[in-house]
């Protein structure tokens, strides 16, 4: 059997070195890694999961530390972890669902020999009381001293075995349902833009999103009419490949600069965005620019809507330590060393440059600035967001200044 190890020693690679970036594409190769990791780890004991519980959690600590940046990373291994728990939780339930069953039925059989000796009792002119609780476990078939052995394995191991045995197999088929919830999350947020897109509106979006641009793609596909402003994304103007393929698609684009949003926005009806990560408290990580333009939504009462995957919902909050809320990119982005060579002090006392170069990749977007995030399973309030990250993670694997309180 392959060593675990040496499965993950080509994706942190490519994750340090930024080879891979954005959170669809980090967040699709977390989930085959972790799927590839589950297919080689060796059969789960009829004790549960623990044993790969512990070999995800060390492979998702090895992923999040190669890019603490992208937490679509850490948002995969936590739901992941949440699957694991739950798959080796559902034998349990099935095993105690029974258990019940057949002690109502037991309880019924006792009920119906009560009355009958009732009855029996009545016909002959004697009084009866109510049976004690003792009188109801002598009752019990001769099979009922099973039940002094429920807290050990004799109950249990015949069903453990074989849930243990299915374990694996329904754990692959849960991680390939997430792997295609994540290839065809596209798919999902434009079906829901017509929902939101009406006849002659004018839309605002910043930078390059590929949600954003299905999103708008499928409301021209259904005979939707609008305009789309374009704020650029300086430095990398991510903002002009976007114009190009809505232009491709014959949607009407007009760039703007990012300086220009507040002068733009009271001629829009709405603005749509896409974002790096969807934060617990339901503010949002998103490319730098988006803070400014939420502003000028918000002072001129536009809605700021967001387009999310739940692969971006991440369980941490702002303040978390886990968290980088932001990076630093590149000085060659915004400035051509060449040109700005006579800035560099080259004398013997100092050998750092005068000029300094600061370019960051995100801004954080606070929960009161957004007004609805739309994703692939439905639209939501800010205020939401906590709700649905309790249903794809356990309290188990969140950070313990999170945890509730015992």
């Amino acid at each position: 059997m392959p060593d675990i190890q040496a499965l993950v020693s080509d994706l942190p690679s490519k994750l340090r070195k930024r080879r891979v970036q954005g959170s669809y594409e980090t967040a699709r190769l977390t989930a085959e890694l972790l799927r590839a990791v589950i297919l080689q780890h060796k059969e789960p004991t009829a004790s549960g999961a623990a044993s790969l519980i512990e070999a995800v959690r060390r492979v998702g600590e090895q992923l999040i530390a190669a890019n603490p940046v992208e937490l679509a990373v850490g948002n995969i291994v936590r739901h992941v972890l949440h699957i694991i728990r739950e798959e080796d939780l559902s034998p349990l339930t099935d095993i105690v669902g029974e258990l019940k069953l057949s002690a109502e039925d037991d309880v019924e059989d006792i009920a119906e020999d009560e009355n009958s000796q009732k009855s029996s009792a009545t016909t002959d002119g004697c009084l009866l009381k109510p049976p004690l609780l003792l009188a109801v476990f002598e009752h019990l078939p001769d099979s009922a001293p099973a039940c002094q052995t429920f807290s050990s394995e004799n109950i249990f191991a015949g069903k453990a075995d074989k849930s243990a045995k299915k374990l694996k197999s329904e754990l692959i088929k849960a991680v390939n349902e997430l792997i295609e919830d994540i290839n065809t999350c596209r798919e999902g947020i434009a079906e829901q833009a017509m929902e939101l897109i009406h006849q002659n509106e004018v839309i605002l979006t910043l930078g390059h999103s590929k949600f954003v641009k299905e999103f708008l793609c499928a409301a021209k596909e259904k005979k939707r009419s609008f305009e789309v402003f374009i704020a650029d994304g300086a430095p990398k103007f991510e903002g002009h490949i976007l114009a190009k393929e809505l232009d491709k698609k014959g949607l009407k684009a007009i760039v703007i600069t990012d300086s220009a949003v507040f002068a733009m926005i009271s001629r829009v009806n709405m603005v749509i965005v896409g974002v790096h990560a969807v934060m617990a408290n339901g503010g949002v990580i998103a490319p730098a620019g988006l803070h400014v333009l939420a502003l000028a939504a918000k002072k001129h009462d536009v809605p700021f809507v967001v387009v999310a995957s739940t692969h971006e919902l991440c369980s941490l909050y702002p303040h978390n330590l886990e968290v980088l809320l932001n990076e630093m990119r590149c000085p060659s982005e915004l400035l051509n060393f060449e040109e700005f060579s006579d800035c560099i002090d080259y004398g013997i006392a100092s050998s750092s440059s005068l000029l300094h170069v600061v370019n960051p990749a995100f801004d954080y977007v606070p929960p009161e600035l957004i007004r609805l995030f739309v994703t692939d399973i439905g639209g939501y309030s800010p205020s939401y967001i906590y709700r649905l990250i309790a249903d794809y993670y356990s309290s188990e694997d969140l950070p313990p200044q999170q945890k509730p309180a015992s």
